[in-house]
């Protein structure tokens, strides 16, 4: 017997129903989008012939509703593992998906179908146009991201798991958008995965002088939407809320993310000593308030200029590693590289 899931347009979910049940459901609801085993996504409930009858009395020249209420992402369940080396794990109902980063993803449920899509999976499984997915795939390629977004869809009954893990060690942040103001501006390539619906745009920065020495280019991520999201950032996060007019000095490298209503500029470290012998740079990131922001102890490109700076191919200085006898030692104990 088949057991149907319906969403009304701005409602919750219901579900599972059999068939009488669910005839009489579309009765009472025919705008409701409807999803059972065997469909490929949600569905205009009175499209389907299982229903013709349920909504025969609907107008005819009535187009079909949108699969959800405008801006609508799935509800989704989740739990973050580790500490250092962190992945999120994502529960999912029948019919509800997961969208991922390429190449993020560490195991899923047999019963979790995986399909790859064109642009950042917010049309996905909901009559998106070509030009819309053509944009979105656009809008990833200028933030750093792959042209494509796997989608992670729970196709059988009950509860299914499907989990990613972060590319670099550091921490997961998961944020649900709707409890931000409906938008957040991240640093590329932050995204890690979300609920479908999630929508992943640019936002750029339109002073000269911060895009060139703000840290983040010119051109930043914009996750929006209602659902949950899941940024990852390297070390630990830190997360601050300035009031209106409050400023915030920053490390370029540090900001993870902020409210749409916080306003990015930069400043300079200070006088000509601390610019040339600080360590510091030429200039700092200050976030002027009101609304919050995530920092990040460890920037990745942080890290990775203090692993380039020790690889010995980059004439990097051992620190009290290795054998005794110097570099023939380690040749022994086959530590060299070359």
């Amino acid at each position: 017997m088949s057991q149907w899931y319906f969403v009304p347009p701005g409602g919750e979910r219901v579900g599972p129903l059999d068939t009488d049940a669910a005839k009489a459901y579309v009765r009472q609801n025919p705008a409701a989008q409807c999803w059972r085993e065997g469909l490929s996504g949600w569905q205009a409930a009175r499209s389907l012939p299982e229903f013709a009858d349920a909504s025969g009395a609907l107008p005819a020249h009535m187009p079909p509703p949108a699969p959800s209420s405008k801006g609508r992402s799935d509800d989704i369940d989740y739990r973050i593992v580790g500490t250092d080396m962190q992945f999120v794990e994502i529960e999912l109902d029948p019919g509800e998906t997961a969208v991922a980063e390429a190449g993020a993803l560490m195991y899923k449920a047999a019963t979790v179908q995986m399909d790859t899509v064109f642009g950042d999976g917010s049309h996905s499984g909901q009559g998106g146009g070509v030009f819309d997915k053509l944009l979105a795939a656009g809008k990833r390629v200028v933030t750093g991201e792959s042209l494509f977004t796997t989608t992670f869809t729970h196709t059988g009954h009950g509860k299914a798991h499907v989990a990613f893990a972060a590319p670099y060690p550091g921490t997961v942040l998961a944020m649900k958008l709707d409890e931000h103001g409906g938008r957040l501006i991240c640093q590329k390539d932050s995204f890690l995965a979300g609920a479908r619906g999630v929508s992943i745009g640019i936002h750029l920065q339109r002073r000269i002088l911060t895009g060139l020495f703000g840290g983040e280019g010119f051109i930043m991520q914009k996750l929006e939407g209602d659902g949950w999201v899941f940024v990852h950032a390297g070390g630990t996060i830190v997360e601050r809320e300035l009031a209106a007019g409050e400023h915030l000095d920053v490390d370029t490298g540090c900001v993870v993310a902020y409210h749409h209503s916080v306003q990015m500029d930069i400043t300079k470290v200070g006088g000509i000593k601390s610019m040339l012998f600080g360590g510091e740079g030429v200039f700092l990131a200050r976030l002027k308030g009101p609304g919050k922001v995530w920092l990040q102890s460890l920037p990745f490109s942080r890290m990775a200029g203090r692993m380039l700076a020790a690889a010995p191919q980059a004439g990097g200085q051992n620190r009290g590693e290795g054998s005794v006898l110097g570099g023939f030692g380690r040749l022994l104990d086959g530590d060299n590289n070359f």
